[in-house]
């Protein structure tokens, strides 16, 4: 058999991913918050895309979703009717309608610029004044720090180990890296690398530079003059104290009962983070996606919260007066680039909403009960059934459940939480939701009194009793979940409550 070459031609189909589908998913699983940046970014860069004009009268997209149970005892009131915002504008089509929602809407901020009118008995003495400028600057820990160590060290070798000290702080205030390593970068002995930690220790605010929590609560009490041979051999067992073991604690402290309550509460008092006084940050608030409204009649109305999205235009007169005015080949290309992006990413936006919207519609009506009765009625529900519903691929529906939010009369949801694993009933009924289990598990708990603490056998036997079919080790992972001590352990906090 010869080896030898030859040339064939062959045809072929494959599937591929073009830059535009690329970025159609990547705008589909992007928060609000994201998407928001996304749009800046390519309004700068794309000079036939702007902002529309923030007159509050955008339209919106809703969606009406009927459901079976209408007891108005059991839907959520509303405090005050006239004082709720009127639903977004849109036509209202029913769940299972094909039309497309427009996402496009007005921020409705009707602010008048230029500087406040001074109030009755003040003055106003200035074309640029702010309040803010006679705010003082809150220093943050590390200037903090610094201050403190071009002060207290004097040697330059000194002062340099312990400037690297202060960078190697985690968010708490702690000393978190590996000191022996950081000494061997900085080439410093370790009697100086020590002592120039335990002088950091002493530094405002107190705790600070600590290694362990164990040494961050010794540093404060230290400086309370509280740190006697009984608090230290209560800070090495801080396991038991957590535990509340207070038996196990007195014998090995040496203290009665009442010294021992007092020492707690001294440790109570004390701050494990020290750190945190010193930061600024403040958690961003969640904007809702999507908003679900109960309709009088019955049934839900689910709107797009267009509010916090920019509204952005492609500028068809601009595109004319450039395109006329056009000459060089390579301008062209670029205008018509530029052209086809602008508009593409109009209708990816478009497309995004509706998905969107039309996923939200599902899942309330999906989880019907669950808005109408509270949790014990959410039910089991995979990304399956709702892909099958909306005629989509699984994927499609997890990037748009992914960090998307939906505001109800019961609060503010993920979307994500609405799907949960089915447990089986022992009766051969209707499967129930894991996250329901898990709230009917903490009601249990709630409502156990001190003189009868339940078990999780117990737990399990009151849940099998209610059809719930159930382990005693899903009982104990559910719990352990939610961060709920063990029966041991609530027996002995509820018997040392006052």
């Amino acid at each position: 058999m010869s080896i030898s070459q030859r040339l064939d031609l062959r045809q072929s189909q494959t599937l591929i991913m073009t830059p535009q589908l690329q970025q159609a998913i990547k705008l589909l699983q992007m928060s609000n918050q994201e998407l928001g940046e996304y749009l800046v970014g390519e309004i700068e860069q794309n000079p036939l895309l702007e902002r529309g004009d923030d007159t509050g009268e955008g339209s919106g997209a809703d969606v009406v979703v009927e459901h079976v149970a209408t007891d108005p005892e059991i839907l959520p009131e509303r405090k005050t009717a006239d004082a709720d915002p009127e639903p977004l504008s849109g036509s209202e089509v029913s769940s299972s309608s094909d039309n497309e929602a427009d996402m496009w809407a007005n921020d409705g901020y009707t602010g008048e610029e230029g500087p406040a009118a001074a109030k009755p008995g003040g003055t106003y003495d200035g074309d640029d004044f702010s309040v803010l400028q006679n705010v003082a600057e809150r220093p943050s820990l590390r200037e903090h720090l610094l201050g403190q160590i071009q002060v207290d060290f004097i040697e330059p070798a000194d002062r340099i180990i312990a400037s690297a000290l202060a960078e190697l702080l985690d968010d708490a205030g702690y000393l978190a890296a590996e000191l022996d390593l950081v000494r061997t970068q900085l080439g410093a002995s370790s009697q100086q690398f020590d002592a120039v930690i335990e002088k950091l220790q002493c530094f405002d605010p107190p705790g600070i530079f600590a290694r362990s929590l164990q040494e961050c609560l010794a540093l404060q009490l230290r400086e309370k003059n509280r740190l006697d041979p009984a608090m230290e051999t209560l800070l090495k067992h801080l396991d038991l104290v957590a535990k509340r073991d207070r038996a196990a604690l007195m014998k090995i402290c040496g203290v009665d009962a009442e010294d021992l309550v007092g020492m707690i509460e001294e440790i109570r008092e004390l701050n494990p983070k020290p750190a945190q006084a010193f930061t600024a940050d403040v958690a961003a608030p969640v904007v809702p996606d999507v908003v679900l409204r109960p309709q009088p009649g019955g049934g839900w109305q689910v709107e797009l919260n267009s509010e916090n999205l920019p509204r952005v235009l492609v500028n068809e007169r601009y595109y004319a007066h450039v395109q006329s005015g056009v000459r060089s080949k390579t301008d062209k290309d670029y205008l018509s680039e530029r052209w086809q992006q602008a508009n593409w990413l109009v209708k990816a936006l478009h497309q995004r909403a509706t998905t969107i919207l039309k996923v939200a519609a599902e899942i309330v009506k999906q989880q019907d009960k669950f808005f109408v009765h509270g949790v014990q009625h959410l039910k089991p529900l995979i990304l399956r059934d709702i892909s099958t519903a909306v005629e989509m691929h699984e994927s499609t529906v997890s990037r748009v459940t992914q960090h998307k939010y939906i505001a109800t009369p019961r609060g503010l949801f993920e979307l994500k939480y609405f799907f949960t694993t089915a447990l089986a009933s022992s009766g051969g009924g209707e499967a129930v939701s894991s996250e329901a289990v898990r709230q009917r598990i903490k009601t249990l708990i709630d409502t156990e009194t001190a003189t009868d603490i339940l078990s999780d056998d117990r737990i399990t036997m009151i849940l099998r009793g209610d059809g719930i079919d159930i382990a005693r080790r899903t009982v104990a992972k559910y719990r352990e979940a939610m961060r709920i001590a063990s029966s041991a352990q609530r027996r002995r906090e509820k018997r040392d409550a006052p």
